[in-house]
């Protein structure tokens, strides 16, 4: 496996990573590959809208209430009609399709950064 390119500090500074809590859960019916659409509460940022395909690990019930780690500051990204406001971070699995979410291992404010 092959290591990305090397990165100031400063680049990594600019990356803003929050943890916050999903609130809702939908199937993306009309998305190409199996997805899910997801509000997120970042406390005091307020509730961003993101689509993740993570349907293979984790079903709607799973992933309601589960506290995760996105990055904030993307642009937004059309994907057919949705508009996905964050990117939810997660491990790929030797299958790609098999995305494990990062999350806390203790509940934390929703909103705080992670650095």
């Amino acid at each position: 496996m092959t290591i990305k390119p090397e990165i100031s500090w400063a680049d990594f500074e600019k990356i803003d990573i929050r943890c916050g809590t999903v609130i809702t859960v939908n199937d993306f019916e009309k998305a190409k590959k199996p997805s899910y659409q997801l509000e997120i509460d970042f406390g005091d940022l307020g509730i961003k809208k993101s689509s993740a395909q993570i349907t293979t690990l984790y079903s709607k019930e799973q992933l309601l209430g589960k506290q995760i780690l996105a990055v904030v500051n993307f642009p937004k990204k059309q994907i057919v009609i949705f508009f996905s406001e964050c990117l939810i971070l997660g491990v790929y699995g030797e299958d790609p399709k098999d995305v494990t979410l990062i999350t806390t291992s203790l509940p934390v404010k929703n909103g705080l950064i992670v650095g």
